[in-house]
């Protein structure tokens, strides 16, 4: 169920909707595929209503995650099978199918089944068929779920390159935050129904809107606060680490609230000249990077990410970590 959603998505865009399970993104999916009707409001394309328009009058195709393909017919009659539904002449149909192949780099398989294809190769036929009849828009629901984390990674790479190279409206749904940061234009978070953020991938992971989207999006130190003053885009917030300064974007904020802090964005400085003193208390080699566990001399531990072909201090070290001011983000809530 999804309550109050007010959505534009931009023509030629690659949009994201992130959530967690249960959140309502496939059911935004289902609504403008037609599947479902919603119980108020409107759906609208290029300015006209499409609520009357039957699932297969709308100028959308959608790529499922279990692919859908027709195992008795070929890679090229899968293809193609939008078209001549369509009553596309043969050559039509044969052109525009080997043009498509070819984007999506299958033209040698043409002639194979879906049985004698990776799951990999599969999608991409999958894509290939919601390509052909040039959709106004392309839905695309969470279509790599089930390849592993090299392929899915490579099939990333290739759909966003598609994407670009067709200008067509991509609508994916996901609940993968790398995947989003890897293919989207913009992200819509949604969780319990509701858009929580709508921004492009660096304002949402910089900038989160609120403690959930803080919480949701990436890794984050989310230190407890109240805000002290204000002057303009930098608050004043008093934690339990002490009286810290945080960007706000010039919003008027006032009482409680959280510090967002990147662990990535955290550095670590001499005894004395840093923003607040401590010792590592844990350190885990996780191969280009260690995750480190610093615990200040008040206030909450903090997750710290370094690299590790640097010097980083060892667990029992006495030191002092700071970041940059705008680093460091105020959370209402």
């Amino acid at each position: 169920m999804v309550k109050d959603i007010d959505l534009a998505i931009r023509e030629g865009e690659f949009l994201v909707i992130l959530g967690p399970s249960g959140s309502g993104k496939t059911t935004i999916l289902r609504l403008l595929a037609g599947l479902i009707a919603p119980g108020s409001g409107d759906i609208r394309l290029r300015g006209a209503s499409i609520l009357s328009v039957p699932v297969e009058r709308r100028p959308f195709n959608t790529v499922f995650q279990d692919y859908a393909l027709f195992p008795h017919m070929t890679v090229a009659e899968n293809v193609g099978f939008g078209l001549s539904v369509r009553g596309k002449p043969r050559p039509e149909i044969a052109a525009k199918t080997a043009e498509v192949l070819e984007l999506v780099a299958l033209s040698d398989f043409a002639g194979r089944f879906p049985a004698q294809l990776s799951g990999g190769q599969q999608q991409r036929v999958a894509l290939a068929r919601a390509i052909i009849c040039e959709p106004a828009v392309i839905l695309l629901d969470e279509p790599f779920a089930a390849l592993d984390v090299e392929l899915r990674r490579q099939m990333q790479a290739s759909l966003k390159d598609i994407q670009r190279r067709i200008a067509t409206t991509f609508v994916l749904i996901t609940h993968d935050q790398a995947e989003a940061i890897a293919l989207a234009d913009r992200i819509c978070v949604i969780d319990q129904g509701r858009i929580l953020q709508l921004d492009a991938p660096e304002t949402l992971y910089a900038r989160p809107a609120n403690l959930r989207v803080a919480q949701f999006f990436g890794e984050n130190n989310l230190i407890a606060g109240r805000v002290v003053t204000q002057a303009g885009a930098v608050a004043e917030v008093e934690t339990a680490m002490g009286t810290l300064r945080a960007g706000c974007g010039g919003t008027a904020q006032s009482g409680d609230c959280h510090l967002a802090l990147r662990p990535e964005a955290i550095s670590f400085a001499p005894p004395g000249q840093g923003f607040v003193s401590g010792k590592v208390v844990a350190k885990d080699f996780a191969g280009a990077v260690c995750d480190l566990r610093f615990r200040p001399d008040r206030g909450p531990d903090l997750h710290i990410k370094g690299l590790s072909a640097q010097p980083l201090p060892q667990v029992g070290q006495a030191t002092d970590v700071r970041w940059a001011e705008d680093a460091l983000w105020l959370v209402p809530g």
